[in-house]
């Protein structure tokens, strides 16, 4: 039955699902790697796809920006739809020198300075951390596709335009790999409601060397995350 959000019925989305922030990001995986691929979502114009990719149902739902977003798509998707694994595909900012423009990251775990974890009342703090299973596939579906990995903690971050222009480095030194905005919040809705969660993100841009791709290139070349989430499924 449709919720608020996806105007899907049960059954029309698979148990496997690609979450692109962008809603065109998600139709140009449908268009370009899924057979078959029924448009089963245009609420708010965030756009869903179900298909086959190598004889396996998958579905790529766009999820819109930043935690409370994709925290509504990924708690829809689980309660709602019966989804069990659900991979982020995004892009994202290097805080490393030797996280390059182009290259894929991991998210093994995913570090906040958002609220959001409040949300479930816990007597302490809650690592957000990715599901081992799909982890490991994914690292071993990259290495089959002589695809090189940046694995490990990335940033979720609920400002993007930081007043404070220096305190991406105090999350550098610490080891963080990345900056975006979702994955802390996939992670732990996850965690809570039994599902299994991921996150890939390809370079987009560097705040180390301040190199960056266009709208276009995120929206359409970065293909090497793409065929390792859809190998996932």
């Amino acid at each position: 039955m449709a919720t608020v959000h996806i105007g899907a019925n049960k059954g029309d989305i698979a148990e496997t699902v690609l979450l692109p922030g962008d809603p065109l990001r998600a139709k140009f995986i449908a268009e370009k790697f899924l057979e078959n691929p029924v448009c089963y979502n245009q609420v708010r114009g965030m756009l869903g796809y179900t298909g086959t990719y190598k004889g396996k149902k998958v579905s790529v739902q766009g999820s819109g920006m930043g935690m409370p977003s994709i925290g509504i798509y990924s708690h829809e998707l689980i309660s709602e739809f019966g989804v069990k694994n659900l991979i982020r595909i995004g892009s994202c900012g290097s805080l490393q020198e030797d996280v390059k423009i182009r290259d894929v990251v991991l998210g093994v775990s995913a570090s906040t300075n958002s609220r959001y974890v409040h949300n479930f009342e816990l007597p302490g703090d809650f690592a957000a951390t990715a599901s081992f299973e799909l982890l490991v596939k994914a690292k071993e579906i990259a290495d089959k596709k002589g695809i090189e990995i940046k694995a490990g903690n990335i940033l979720s971050s609920d400002v993007f335009y930081d007043d404070n222009l220096d305190s991406w480095k105090k999350w550098a030194k610490m080891g963080v790999l990345a900056v975006e905005m979702e994955a802390a919040a996939l992670y732990m809705n996850a965690a809570r409601l039994g599902a299994h969660a991921l996150t890939l993100l390809t370079v987009s841009d560097s705040l180390v060397t301040h190199e960056v791709t266009t709208s276009e290139e995120r929206e359409k070349t970065f293909t090497d995350m793409m065929e390792i989430a859809l190998e996932l499924a």
